[in-house]
């Protein structure tokens, strides 16, 4: 069928989303869209030209994410119809090989786009057929455009974590900085630390490869010595004037910390770009300590409203995003 904006009523047909299970046979278990045929209902028939968008979330343990509401909000004060739904690899017994599966299904079901979380970001890449200039120097994807039959990767991290950075630690000190995680949000993160004035990051990361290829791909943009792989944690936090933590450590589905706690100190600055929950143990601990934090909701609005224009064409307000963001 057609990837129109204005199918919606074909989105809804089990005979259009059953490409879906055909493709993966446990998608017919994703949650119900919330009162899609209501929300259908409130559209007049002189409304029929007005922008409809159906995106979603593909991402493990999601279930808590704030992000279709979000979405679905602002497109409902535009007056579009917006639908969003969760697609859950944990919910659906699924890994990360299904998805190449799952792309294909929600492009021929008719999908405007898809939002792309933990642990997909970098996976995707292979998958699609062009990307933004954001994304191909970051080298990580969380949304994606079905646009013409063809698959645009982009990147609202970057921006989102930048906004947030620029708003809740402006005047913070970024002589040297300790990046925990060197995944696709981490290569997101690192991009705006550096591009907001942090002299040299050093990167943490189980993966030494993975490491290696952020801190050279940073070193490549930014100019040799930027960024380094970490070594000694201890010496590193002793020496650092913020600590920002990218890794799924601290999510609902995976609490602690990232590091012990007895590294911190409080003239550290300390940021997280988890938000749910919205304080992370981490977090806890450095506010206790008298650290300057800042939370990942930011992060997480401007992210999204950057991916709500790319998905409908339409400018979002930010404010409205952050304001319904917080009633969640």
């Amino acid at each position: 069928m057609g990837r129109s904006p204005h199918n919606i009523a074909a989105w809804q047909s089990p005979a259009t989303c059953g490409t879906i299970n055909h493709l993966v046979h446990s998608i017919q278990h994703l949650p119900a869209i919330p009162a899609a045929s209501q929300k259908q209902e409130t559209y007049s028939m002189n409304q029929a030209a007005t922008p409809s968008v159906l995106a979603g979330l593909i991402g493990s343990g999601i279930q808590a994410s704030r992000t279709p509401a979000m979405h679905e909000h602002e497109g409902d004060a535009q007056g579009m119809r917006y639908l969003y739904r969760l697609i859950d690899i944990d919910v659906l017994d699924l890994d990360i090989n299904a998805l190449p599966r799952l792309l294909e299904g929600a492009q021929q079901c008719g999908f405007t786009g898809l939002n792309i979380t933990f642990p997909c970001k970098q996976a995707v890449i292979p998958l699609l057929d062009e990307l933004s200039d954001e994304a191909r120097g970051i080298g990580a994807v969380n949304t994606v455009v079905f646009k013409d039959g063809k698959r645009i990767g982009h990147n609202t991290d970057c921006l989102g974590f930048a906004e947030g950075f620029q708003r809740g630690l402006d005047q913070a000190p970024r002589r040297k900085v300790v990046q925990m995680g060197a995944g696709g949000a981490g290569a997101a993160v690192a991009h705006a630390l550096l591009s907001a004035g942090v002299e040299c990051l050093t990167v943490f990361e189980v993966d030494p490869q993975r490491a290696q290829g952020l801190v050279d791909n940073l070193n490549s943009h930014f100019g040799a010595g930027r960024a380094q792989v970490g070594l000694d944690l201890p010496a590193a936090m002793a020496e650092a004037d913020g600590l920002v933590n990218t890794t799924p450590v601290g999510m609902a589905k995976l609490p602690g910390t990232p590091l012990p706690v007895e590294l911190l100190r409080a003239e550290l600055w300390v940021a997280e770009i988890i938000y749910f929950p919205l304080e992370t143990e981490l977090l806890k601990h450095a506010r206790v300590l008298g650290c300057r934090t800042l939370d990942g909701s930011t992060m997480a609005v401007f992210q999204a409203v950057k991916a709500f224009e790319l998905f409908s064409g339409q400018s979002a307000d930010a404010q409205r995003m952050m304001a319904h963001f917080h009633t969640l």
